[in-house]
């Protein structure tokens, strides 16, 4: 169980959605945070992989050269 504490603006942006959509506020809550933490998830994922291809030493290469190495620089 996870309690949290919201500024009285957000609670009460998130208590009308729940009372015109008639679902409850834990709902949107769970929402927002699978919805954040997917995006923070992608985010460090990305980062380690660039800091990963940094430490390697691997050699970056241009979107030109790439379709040119796949025959789809026309």
């Amino acid at each position: 169980m996870l309690s949290v504490r919201l500024p009285d603006d957000i609670d009460q942006r998130l208590s009308h959605l729940a009372k015109v959509t008639n679902r409850p506020k834990s709902y949107y809550v769970r929402e927002a945070i699978e919805r954040s933490l997917e995006d923070i998830e992608d985010a460090y994922l990305a980062e380690s992989a660039y800091e990963s291809f940094l430490k390697k030493g691997e050699k970056a290469v241009s979107l030109d050269e790439l379709e040119g190495s796949l025959g789809l620089d026309d």
